[in-house]
């Protein structure tokens, strides 16, 4: 069974209410769901436009499989929600538009078959295991197979500082590093150093967002931009 984090979130919580996801999870009485309510207003603004649509979910780490029921609600009758998590004991939670897969999220070759197989996918969530290797592993094999104009949402980042995932303050090789190092991929139109030049991770990473224990990547076409402009009249 994927290792779960405490439910309570430090910091302010959200207004009870505030959106259709966090209403869903407070008057919940199926399967279990285990959510940060700081959680619920960054999905919304992400994930919002998606709904009703033919949309393709991915989600890593099934727990009880109250999240793939949430899922499938918020986003309505046309989507198709997966839910991956090593425990077969999780296939239980399969249902009407929702798939339950089996294996390893920090086995590429795993990831790489389900891509294959079931991809291109609109909306990737990581609430999986949170150990360094799986998140880097998900992230790095699911997003070729994320659709131009999708977004992938890696959740329980903090686990980059701690030590017992494989984290530590500014620690090398940690999730939140390999996002600061993203930040540079992103500008790397604009580098002078003939060493740092643009990459895959530059031309196909259009946005990144980043919240307390969130961090959620827009995937789309980033070519080299233009000159500025100039509009107007100038005043001296």
């Amino acid at each position: 069974m994927t290792k779960r984090l405490a439910s309570t979130a430090p910091g302010d919580q959200a207004t009870p209410g505030a959106n259709p996801l966090e209403a869903w999870f407070r008057a919940n009485q199926g399967r279990a769901v285990n959510k940060w309510p700081h959680y619920f207003p960054v999905y919304d603004r992400h994930l919002a436009r998606y709904r009703g649509g033919d949309v393709t979910v991915a989600e890593f780490g099934v727990w009880h499989g109250g999240s793939l029921q949430m899922w499938r609600d918020y986003f309505g009758p046309r989507s198709r929600v997966i839910g991956v998590d090593i425990d077969p004991r999780c296939t239980a939670a399969a249902g009407e538009g929702i798939t339950v897969v089996t294996g390893d999220q920090e086995d590429r070759e795993f990831l790489a078959g389900l891509a294959a197989r079931a991809g291109p996918f609109d909306v990737v969530i990581d609430d999986g295991g949170h150990s360094m290797a799986q998140q880097l592993a998900t992230f790095e094999v699911m997003w070729p197979a994320l659709a131009e104009g999708g977004t992938f949402l890696v959740e329980d980042v903090h686990t980059s500082y701690w030590p017992d995932y494989g984290g530590g303050y500014r620690r090398a090789g940690t999730f939140t590093e390999h996002a600061k190092d993203m930040i540079d991929r992103i500008n790397a139109w604009h580098s002078r150093d003939p060493e740092f030049q643009p990459d895959y991770w530059t031309k196909t990473v259009a946005g990144m967002h980043a919240y307390d224990s969130v961090i959620v990547f827009d995937k789309g076409t980033h070519g080299e931009p233009g000159p500025p402009a100039v509009t107007g009249t100038a005043s001296f």
